[in-house]
This record gives structure tokens, sequence and C-alpha cells, in this order.
């Protein structure tokens, strides 16, 4: 196990379990526990995201046992550290499944990670719920891969229609991560619809995951006078982007998606990213009494901390996870499976989801702003 700060996140899981009153009354009738895995980059450049997802899951499994399980047995949850790294996620979700006997499998956040899960977890027959993975690709490996987010279509074209009837932008200037899939996708469905609406693409400009230097391609969108800029990789990337622009002169705005979705943002681009946009899952100023209940319980386990869409979604997939093993009657793979691809109008915290043909959720977008040092809502959005 290689955590780095998150070493002792699976011994101290199973501690708060069976040192509980459930889980020590359960022990003395040898109730076999429930076994649930996550991989998740709670280090490295995507850990916002894996440590945000972590805790959300973390929260859920919590509140499960609190209350008797699932199917009457407690939850034992596995979490295994990716390290941002390309490749760890098909070797220790191989783990999760071959030595530990998880029933199911959650994660990931970037989607190249779920896209290199899903292929073990179908082979397996083990569900799969990847939590804020929005490439359309990740749920065509297989039928046992779901997701709870929305997917980039979706994304691609609530972004077109905010630039076009929100921003009132008629050109406007491309950054896509070639590297990411995600970005890729985003980029190319944003184009698509855009366009459609009578916008028009100024240039698209291309980086890779960790670029540092973006002034280049900033310059060649500059030249061609752009009513906005949208770059659509992750927050690292965007933080220095917004920074490098800003100092180029460029002061049009710049908006992205999910990918933009972490504290980082406005840590690592500070006053530079003020006037931005981002869509993504859900917004902690909404007034839903299941969204505010949510933030008093999250804030009450983690010391104040506001939580994240991608939180949210960590919550809500464990939630929709145990849902569907309850109305199975079994935590047997095939049927868990049956189960997830009923699901209908489930209330999650991030809106109520229902599982589509295709295994993915569809509910509106959220559009936020930077404005003040903190993050707004803006409206809620589809295309």
């Amino acid at each position: 196990m290689r955590f780095g700060p998150f070493q002792a996140t699976r011994s101290l899981i199973r501690c708060a379990l069976f040192f509980t009153p459930l889980a020590l009354s359960l022990a003395a009738t040898t109730v076999e526990p429930i076994r649930v895995g996550q991989f998740a980059s709670l280090t490295g450049k995507e850990a916002s995201f894996g440590v945000a997802a972590h805790q959300g899951v973390v929260l859920a499994v919590e509140e499960l046992n609190a209350r008797g399980g699932v199917l009457g047995r407690p939850v034992e949850f596995l979490v295994e550290d990716i390290e941002s790294k390309a490749g760890e996620s098909a070797t220790v979700v191989k783990k999760l499944i071959a030595r530990d006997k998880v029933v199911a499998i959650l994660g990931g956040n970037a989607s190249t990670n779920s896209l290199e899960a899903a292929p073990i977890c179908q082979a397996a027959h083990v569900p799969m719920i990847a939590i804020s993975s929005t490439n359309p690709r990740v749920t065509a490996m297989g039928t046992y891969i779901f997701r709870a987010c929305f997917i980039d279509p979706f994304q691609g074209a609530v972004l077109a229609k905010f630039a076009r009837e929100t921003l009132h932008a008629k050109h406007v200037g491309l950054l896509t991560s070639v590297s990411a899939p995600y970005s890729v996708g985003l980029s190319k469905v944003f184009r698509e619809r855009f366009t459609a609406a009578g916008g028009e693409i100024a240039a698209e400009q291309k980086y890779t995951e960790g670029d540092k230097d973006f002034r280049a391609q900033l310059t060649a969108l500059k030249a061609l006078q752009p009513d906005a800029i949208a770059a659509t990789g992750y927050y690292t990337e965007a933080a220095l982007i917004c920074q490098q622009a800003r100092a180029l002169g460029i002061d049009v705005p710049i908006f992205g998606g999910d990918g933009w979705e972490a504290p980082q943002l406005l840590e690592l681009g500070g006053k530079a990213v003020e006037g931005t946009y981002y869509s993504t899952h859900y917004s902690a100023e909404s007034p839903a009494p299941e969204v505010q209940a949510f933030i008093r319980k999250f804030r009450a386990r983690y010391d104040g901390q506001v939580p994240d869409a991608v939180a949210a979604l960590g919550y809500d997939a464990m939630m929709l996870l145990a849902d569907a093993m309850q109305r199975a009657g079994t935590t047997d793979g095939p049927r868990v499976r049956d189960a997830l691809a009923a699901t209908k109008d489930f209330p999650g915290v991030t809106g109520r989801t229902t599982i589509d043909a295709q295994r993915n959720t569809s509910k509106p977008a959220i559009i936020l702003t930077v404005r003040d040092g903190r993050v707004q809502f803006v409206t809620a959005m589809r295309p």
C-alpha cells in the first residue's frame, strides 16, 4: 500500500467498522462484511479529485454502517492509491478483485483511469461505478460499467449553450489537452455544438498534461481576438492558463468543464481566475434539503470543510451501489449489475439519478463562477 499521507486510511476504516456496537454484534454472529473497493489518486497531481471522492465515499460508508449496513451486513471499504500514475488503475483493481475479493469497485475520477480499470471489472463481472469520469468511452467498455456523473457530450453541449446564450460569444478560442481523453472529448462536442449554434472557433491550440508554459498558444489566440477562451483540461493547467492569459493582457472570459472543480484552482490561480466559469455537478449554494443535509454531515466529519462536486459524486456513487444491492437482495455481481441498470429517480445529492440504456446518468449541469475569491452559483442548464 503506497498512501503517503493517506497510508492509514484503509486500516482506520476497518478499525472504525469493527469497534462500533453494530460491528461488534455482527462479528459475534460471524456476519461477513460486504467488501467494496475504490481506486483513486490520493497523491500526485490529480489528488484533489481523488481525495474529495474518497471523503465522499467514506462519509457514505460510515452512514450506511451506522444505520445497520447493507442487507444486514457491514460495509468494509478498501481503497488503493493510484498516485496519479498511468497504468496504476489496472494494477490495483486486479488486486482488489483477485486478492481482496471486493464485490464492486468505485472510481475513478479522470476518464483515463476508468478506461484502464473498466475492462478488468467487465471481465470479472464486478460492477464498477465511475465517480467523475465523463468520457463516453468509459461505460462503452461493458455492461458492468456505470457512472455517477453526466457525460462529456452533455457537458460540452451545455458549455456551448452557455457560451452563446449567456456570454454572448461568437468567436471562441479553444485550448485542448491532447493527452487527456476527457479534454479531447469535451472540446470535440463543444466545437460541434457551438458552431451549430452559429458560433465560430477562432482556432484550437493544443497542449499536454503537465505542461507549464502556455504563452505560445495564448499569444496565437490573442492575435485572433476571440470573445472568450474555452480551456477543457484539468484544474492544474487551467490555473496556469488563466495566470498567463491575464499576464499577456487577455481579458476575455475563460471557461472550462468539471475538470476545473478543485480548491486548488483558486489556490494556484489566485486573482487570475476571478471571473472565470466552469460547469460541474452540484453547488453547495443549492437550497435543496438533501444538499444542505449532506453539507452539514460532511462539514461535521471533515473539520468544517465544504464539499465540492467530486465529494458529492463519491457519496452518491456509494449510495447508488448500496441501493442497488438492497434492491437486488444480494451482492452477486450479475444481479447487482441488473439492479444498477434499473435505477430510476434515485434521490442523490447531485440530483435525481436515472441510469439510461448506456449506463450513464442524466441530470442538469451547474455553471459556477469565481467571484470575490470564492466559487459562486450562476445557473443550472441542460443543452
